[in-house]
């Protein structure tokens, strides 16, 4: 299987209304199912909210800056969709735990990074009528968070490196991705 990804070099502001269908296609060129990464800016209100418990709870979503993963999947279940999620997540602190020092771990909690009590990402996963779609969005700058928020501006030198680290999560996703196809097909059946 062919898994895309793609760097895009605009800054596009995240409102919620991003998570559609072929988002990444129209606006990024992304052919197929694959994920796309962008900085910008993010302001969510509850209106636009995905995840209805949020939504009742009148959250909303803000940082001065993120990287968003916009994730788009054909032809898989809502449930692999959020496995694909988790493991998009798992890859995001295994990398920044590598170079973290060991004292002060990135901890995944289901689909959340946290430093400490500090929150790092915001994702969602969610249907449409022809894909399952996903967004992982990780603070950089977290000015303006309604929560106690942590963001990569602490890990990393400068934006120039901040992008280099997306670009290699995004390898390394697409390359587990594409692992998990050659899982299912290189088993010899049972009968």
């Amino acid at each position: 299987m062919s898994f895309s990804t793609l760097f895009s070099d605009k800054l596009i502001p995240y409102t919620g209304k991003e998570l559609r269908p072929h988002f990444a296609l129209s606006q990024l060129g992304l052919r197929g199912s694959g994920i796309a990464a962008f900085l910008g800016p993010c302001r969510v209100e509850t209106a636009e909210l995905v995840d209805w418990e949020d939504r009742l709870e009148n959250e909303r979503i803000e940082a001065r800056l993120m990287v968003h993963f916009i994730g788009e999947f054909f032809g898989v279940s809502l449930r692999e969709a959020v496995l694909a999620q988790r493991l998009l997540v798992a890859t995001v602190a295994e990398s920044l735990n590598e170079k973290l020092s060991p004292g002060k771990p990135i901890l995944r909690t289901g689909n959340d990074l946290h430093l400490g009590d500090r929150k790092l990402s915001v994702s969602i996963v969610t249907s449409s009528p022809v894909s399952q779609l996903l967004h992982l969005g990780i603070n950089i700058d977290p000015t303006g968070a309604p929560v106690s928020a942590v963001g990569l501006q602490e890990f990393f030198p400068d934006q120039a490196h901040i992008t280099e680290w997306v670009r290699q999560i995004l390898q390394a996703f697409s390359k587990e991705m594409e692992g998990v196809e050659w899982a299912c097909t290189k088993v010899r059946p049972v009968v």
